[in-house]
């Protein structure tokens, strides 16, 4: 039985190392070994910062919420319990964007929230 020759499949691994580090500067983006370690850093960051994106994303809904309903005389905090006890089921995301982009019907949500708080 012949040998095995691995060149082929080990030169397909490199060519597919550096495409993905194509647009790295210095070594990182031709050789092969530190090419290998920035790729694997950059997954890292990649999978780490899809879950702090969301953590930011909530948190500009939030800001938004929030200046929007001191406007109307209530806090963040009060407006998120009035919705709740008058059974609104409106994520942050929707909210956030009617308080920017639709503001007449954002009050009327303050509203209900404000009748459903206790006095």
């Amino acid at each position: 039985m012949p040998r095995i020759k691995r060149g082929v499949t080990t030169r397909q691994k490199h060519k597919r190392l550096l495409d993905q580090a194509k647009g790295y500067r210095g070594r990182r983006k031709n050789t092969i070994r530190v090419a290998r370690q920035a790729v694997e850093k950059a997954g890292q960051y990649a999978y780490r910062d899809r879950k702090v994106k969301k953590r930011n994303f909530r948190a500009l809904w939030i800001q938004r919420i929030n200046a929007a309903v001191r406007a109307e005389g209530l806090t963040y905090s009060q407006f998120m319990h009035g919705t709740k006890l008058a059974g609104i089921e409106l994520d942050r995301k929707v909210m956030a964007d009617l308080a920017m982009n639709e503001g007449a019907a954002f009050k009327a949500i303050i509203d209900q929230a404000k009748k459903a708080l206790p006095a």
